[in-house]
């Protein structure tokens, strides 16, 4: 395994790479073809993400890990769009996509995952329309019954509705469980 960074990198030792990405927890950079670096600002982000990630890594749902140190973490490209650019470019969501949504859901809680829920943003579809999600620093800290942020983000593109008459034929349990987030 090649590794990109020893230990602990600074913004210098990202100079070279094209940056993709950038929140209030980190940056993003391409450091090859398909490996990406997550440079985090907080250790205790950089730990909770890399907890999640290390216990994700039997799932096809997650991006592979290829390296880490105390500030970053090297990790799987994932080449695609993510399903708030797909639902904002195609207006709807059929059934084939909403069984692939809650196969996500059900690797989170198969994973042990207190969160069972991400945001449409964090959900990259690949090429072969499968997903990879990303970002998972509250897999542990947060837990809900209802995936609250993935259907406020399909309400944002007004398909909400649509999901969920998905989800009623696929899982009418599940449905009942939900029908009442608007």
């Amino acid at each position: 395994m090649e590794n990109f960074f020893n230990g602990k990198i600074s913004k210098k030792d990202l100079e070279a790479f094209e940056m993709i990405g950038d929140g209030k927890d980190g940056e993003i950079y391409k450091v090859a073809e398909d490996k990406v670096v997550k440079y985090f600002f907080k250790e205790e982000t950089h730990q909770r993400e890399l907890e999640a990630m290390k216990i994700g890594q039997n799932s096809s749902i997650m991006p592979r890990l290829y390296e880490f140190g105390d500030n970053y973490i090297v990790m799987e490209f994932v080449q695609g769009i993510s399903l708030a650019r797909h639902m904002k470019r195609h207006g709807h969501i059929d059934e084939e996509m909403t069984q692939k949504i809650l196969f996500v859901l059900e690797e989170f809680k198969r994973l042990g995952f207190t969160r069972w829920d991400t945001e449409v943003r964090h959900m990259l579809m690949d090429e072969n329309g499968e997903f990879k999600v990303i970002d998972h620093k509250r897999a542990f800290t947060s837990d809900s019954p209802v995936p609250t942020k993935l259907l406020k983000g399909m309400k944002k593109f007004g398909l909400t509705g649509e999901f969920l008459e998905h989800v009623k034929n696929l899982n009418p349990e599940l449905h009942d469980a939900w029908k009442n987030y608007k």
